[in-house]
């Protein structure tokens, strides 16, 4: 797909550092969905995240070989339908697989209508309480993309918030309904 390709924005991996680790002149995003409470909750809404279920089931396509996120993996993400899917292909930069902190995020790559990266982590707090955190920066390089000013960010806190309301989903099913990875595939 996109093999030997760079990524092509600055401060790759900064993501999982938090905001203050972002390169300047990117717009940021931070969005944090509580999902579930307790270690069981967690353990679903970690796999979701980890096998692309939660993605699928927001209705996003994710093409790659790959079973799960891990770093180097290449994903094509398609969002639309038929003539009028968008393309965006992407790599996962980094992966998190902690007691209590689970994720991963992607960087861009050449073709993708924005420059950038996005982080979708699972974290369970003290109290046993899991959140979906939800990080990027970014910045528009088509012209479609640029012409959308200021919807774009709008649009990215939408689908943002929407991964969080359908990991919530996912979790209060136990994960039922989507075998393994959570995306309707063993």
């Amino acid at each position: 797909m996109t093999e030997g390709t760079s990524l092509n924005y600055p401060g790759v991996g900064a993501t999982r550092e938090g905001a203050a680790a972002w390169p300047s002149g990117f717009r940021k995003l931070e969005v944090r969905t509580r999902v579930g409470h307790g270690d069981a909750d967690f353990a679903v809404a970690a796999g979701a995240v980890s096998r692309w279920g939660m993605h699928r089931a927001a209705g996003v396509r994710f093409d790659t070989d790959a079973r799960e996120a891990a770093p180097g993996v290449d994903v094509m993400v398609g969002l639309g339908v038929g003539p009028l899917r968008l393309h965006a292909p992407c790599r996962v930069v980094w992966t998190a697989q902690e007691k209590l902190r689970a994720g991963w995020a992607y960087g861009t790559l050449p073709g993708h209508p924005v420059r950038g990266e996005e982080a979708f982590v699972v974290i369970q707090d003290d109290d046993g309480t899991v959140w979906l955190e939800v990080r990027a920066f970014s910045m528009p390089v088509t012209w479609p993309t640029r012409a959308a000013g200021p919807l774009l960010p709008v649009f990215q806190r939408w689908y943002a918030r929407r991964c969080g309301r359908v990991l919530r989903r996912l979790v209060d099913r136990g994960g039922t309904g989507g075998g393994e990875t959570g995306d309707g595939r063993p």
